[in-house]
């Protein structure tokens, strides 16, 4: 498998942070967008983001190709017929609201995918699985697409029936997938910075 392409999922209606833009909230000084390009970019060969408002950045911005506002696995579908334009055979995916998200993510996606026929393989933690964070094969557009249009909306659903792989990883401190979700969140993650 040649290096994965990778999408940051920033197109959340961001409604417990009363609408501001993920993205664009600072932590330790940094936008959540910087924190996750600056992760992500040694570990992979182009990124875009997912997202249906501007962002300030020299990506590839992919709006969700679906209407109304499906959630991340719409967000995925942009990122893999995207990915089929890139000659890609991967994307790896990441959440803009989970800051410190492993600086390996890639490589342990990778390793665990052998244990997928096509790739297929999603985060875990000892408390759970991160279905934002995975390795996701265009061959799966036409299978997420016809989850989505049936009413589809549940990541786990979703990989559960595609069998996914699942890469493990410790538990950390401060959590490698904690999310910041309401402004409590976002003062938590600062104690951690």
């Amino acid at each position: 498998m040649i290096e994965p392409l990778a999408l940051i999922l920033a197109g959340g209606r961001s409604t417990r942070m009363d609408g501001a833009s993920k993205a664009d909230l600072t932590l330790g000084g940094e936008r959540l967008i910087d924190r996750c390009v600056d992760r992500l970019l040694p570990q992979v060969r182009d990124i875009a983001v997912n997202t249906n408002e501007p962002i300030l950045g020299n990506w590839t911005i992919l709006p969700d190709t679906m209407s109304g506002h499906l959630g991340p696995l719409a967000g995925i579908l942009a990122g893999l017929e995207w990915a089929t334009k890139q000659n890609a055979s991967h994307i790896v995916s990441v959440a803009v609201d989970t800051p410190f998200f492993p600086c390996d993510l890639v490589p342990h996606l990778l390793m665990a995918a052998d244990d997928h026929s096509d790739g297929l393989t999603i985060a875990m933690t000892p408390d759970g699985e991160h279905g934002t964070f995975g390795l996701w094969p265009v061959s799966l557009i036409d299978p997420l697409s016809a989850f989505l249009a049936s009413g589809g909306r549940k990541v786990r659903t979703f990989t559960q029936g595609q069998n996914a792989a699942l890469a493990p990883f410790p538990d950390t401190t401060p959590p490698a997938f904690f999310n910041i979700n309401t402004p409590d969140d976002l003062t938590q993650a600062q104690s951690w910075v």
